[in-house]
């Protein structure tokens, strides 16, 4: 006898769903007699108040496990558990734009909900790689370390890596005002609070706001709103990116998702592995990740910013996204220090596809800076102290004698825009001054010995 169920009822037997919850362990909820599908939406009614939403994250000893998207505060045992939705959406439009939103899609700014008349999945499925056209067109971003020395291509995805407190959220929202991307999606995810208004107001303000999607999720919301908050932004990028628009965006951070998806993993039974992650949270990583880059329509430029834990750049997170990334850029504590902003550690930072994007003019100018920021780099504590001879070293003769060329170039200011066009014409003056003085230096040293004879 066939038992299955006939494809055109399936959804109104979902749709009657029911069950109770028999217990509650850590963050979720075992709900008996209830066969919904992972992913899917439910609501636990309660004696008082409205119903709590849940969604489904796992199944144990024949009962559904749901973690709920607020708190649990008054869940009892026998609670009735009903099914909302088999399947996750989002509304989405142009009608976003210059809106802050939460990780359900609604409108947390003050103002009216907009018009939406689309839908997109919360997660969709990466585009088949073999129709993935090249990445061969540079976008600006408006910083000139990143555009000169470190230039990404439309549809790149880069890690901006850094410990706390080193100028990370200035640069991004550097970045959001000044790109040359038609549109910015910005996810804020387990900030602080506070930290939310501060970025939309000083570092985003009402001309970067203009053309941006804010999605946030602070720290004190539930784990599964976190990581609602990370596949939202990148559906509604894709919504615009389809629309045929350049679309940046950013994501700070990729930390947090992660320690969100950790959370789930480990309150749905996952067992820890590496530093006390769970499988999942690595194999949500690709996922998020493989979602952007370009298509025939446009592309998503993605830049996820990193938290390196104890500034320690092997730890697994970082260790991770630096695999899955087209390039990585490096905030170094000592630069902050020193007042040195951005501060972007030029010689550990790269970007895989400069060779692709940039000219070879320009790529052999950032290779002629990149060697004088090394040997100042390298020699550090000899020039720190003293030490160091003139005469001995010429490659480190001229970058003594133009470091404060190379440290203007490197160094903006939050309201100092740099367009491209300028970016290159500096970096190109930079490298033809070595140039001079290298082969300055080396008529003078071929004429020591006849001077001395």
């Amino acid at each position: 006898m066939n038992t299955q169920i006939p494809p055109h009822l399936d959804g109104a037997i979902l749709a009657g769903l029911t069950g109770s919850v028999v217990q509650t362990v850590g963050l979720t909820a075992a709900v008996a007699d209830f066969p919904a599908p992972v992913g899917a939406l439910v609501s636990i009614e309660r004696q008082s108040g409205p119903g709590i939403e849940a969604e489904v994250v796992g199944f144990r000893d024949k009962q559904t496990l749901v973690m709920p998207l607020g708190r649990l505060d008054g869940i009892h045992c026998g609670c009735p558990v009903k099914l909302v939705s088999s399947s996750r959406s989002l509304r989405v439009g142009k009608g976003l734009l210059g809106r802050v939103i939460d990780a359900r899609g609604r409108c947390i700014d003050g103002r009216p909900q907009p018009m939406l008349n689309h839908r997109v999945p919360f997660q969709s499925e990466p585009m088949p790689p073999t129709q993935r056209p090249r990445i061969d067109t540079p976008l600006a971003t408006g910083v000139r370390a990143i555009d000169g020395m470190l230039t990404c291509g439309k549809g790149q995805r880069l890690g901006i890596f850094s410990g706390s407190g080193v100028g990370k959220s200035v640069l991004l929202g550097m970045m959001s005002r000044y790109t040359s991307a038609d549109v910015a999606v910005i996810a804020l995810i387990g900030e602080r609070g506070r930290e939310v208004n501060e970025f939309i107001q000083r570092e985003l303000g009402p001309a970067g706001l203009e053309r941006t999607v804010v999605v946030v999720a602070t720290s004190n919301e539930p784990a599964l709103l976190r990581v609602q908050a990370a596949h939202a932004a990148t559906s509604i990028a894709e919504y615009f990116r389809s629309a045929g628009n350049d679309v940046l965006m950013i994501m700070d951070s990729v930390t947090r998702f992660a320690l969100a998806q950790r959370e789930i993993g480990l309150s749905a039974g996952e067992p820890p592995t590496t530093r006390g992650f769970p499988p999942s949270a690595f194999a949500e990583l690709p996922k998020l990740v493989e979602r952007t880059g370009r298509t025939a329509a446009g592309s998503i430029t993605a830049f996820y910013s990193v938290l390196v834990e104890g500034d320690d750049e092997n730890e697994p997170i970082a260790d991770t996204m630096r695999g899955l990334l087209d390039g990585h850029i490096w905030l170094a504590r000592r630069l902050a220090q020193q007042g040195h902003y951005p501060a972007i550690d030029i010689p550990r930072s790269i970007s895989r596809l400069m060779n692709d994007v940039a000219s070879p003019s320009q790529q052999q100018a950032a290779q002629d800076v990149r060697r004088m920021i090394s040997a100042l780099e390298e020699n550090e504590d000899l020039l720190s102290i003293g030490a160091y001879r003139p005469g001995i070293n010429r490659e480190l003769d001229v970058a003594v004698a133009m470091r404060s060329q190379i440290h203007a170039f490197l160094q903006q200011g939050v309201s100092q825009r740099a367009p491209l066009e300028t970016v290159h014409t500096a970096m190109t003056q930079l490298a033809q001054q070595r140039a001079g003085q290298l082969e300055g230096s080396t008529a003078a040293t071929a004429a020591l010995p006849q001077e001395n004879s």
